[in-house]
């Protein structure tokens, strides 16, 4: 039997995975959380095979909550379902662990076989998805350069976004303008539109 952890902020959808993952003879749903914050200590508990992770909840996102259950339940294989089909956050989850990548809008059977095929050591990963990831490349943005962008991306003007990082204007304006030419954006926040598209905040 193999033990899935269903972790997804929006009550319905994880309601139905659980659904129809407890549907198949060789599944068992073993723990179901709604925040990424409870990921780790629910892993912890249930030790689940394999770990169905959405990718934007509240609390630790799945990417980060990919990369504490490597640490902390090392058995556990991760398998990313999310409705956020960006390259970037591809490239991120396979580089935090994870052992697949799909999407919410795959059809039924085609999930659980990714679960299946993670929890037998291989990988399963949306084809298109990763054709685009290759094509789109790595992240170009540095840690500095993308916090600036996502809080460009809430709004507010360069002093703004210094009050909040506790930046210099100069500085929030240097990292902007290295961002806008990184993105061939017209401005900062086209800059934080598209790395937020490129899922590389």
């Amino acid at each position: 039997m193999i033990k899935v952890l269903v972790a997804d902020d929006q009550a319905l959808v994880r309601g139905g995975l659980v659904a129809i993952l407890n549907l198949e003879p060789d599944l068992t749903v073993v723990a179901e959380v709604g925040d990424g914050d409870q990921v780790l200590p629910a892993a912890r508990r249930s030790e689940p095979d394999v770990a169905l992770l959405d990718v934007q909840m509240p609390g630790m996102d799945g990417i980060t909550a990919t990369e504490g259950l490597r640490s902390s339940v090392p058995g556990c294989r991760v398998l990313i379902c999310t409705t956020f089909g960006r390259p970037g956050y591809f490239a991120r989850a396979m580089a935090a662990g994870a052992a697949g990548f799909i999407l919410k809008d795959a059809p039924p059977e085609q999930l659980v076989d990714a679960i299946r095929r993670v929890h037998a050591g291989l990988r399963a990963v949306d084809p298109t998805l990763a054709a685009e990831s290759l094509a789109t490349g790595t992240n170009p943005l540095t840690e500095r350069e993308r916090e600036v962008l996502r809080a460009a991306l809430r709004g507010g003007t360069a002093a703004e976004i210094a009050k909040a990082l506790h930046l210099s204007n100069g500085t929030v304006r240097n990292h902007l303008s290295s961002a806008i030419g990184k993105t061939d954006a017209a401005n900062g926040p086209d800059a934080a539109r598209i790395a937020d598209q490129n899922g590389w905040l």
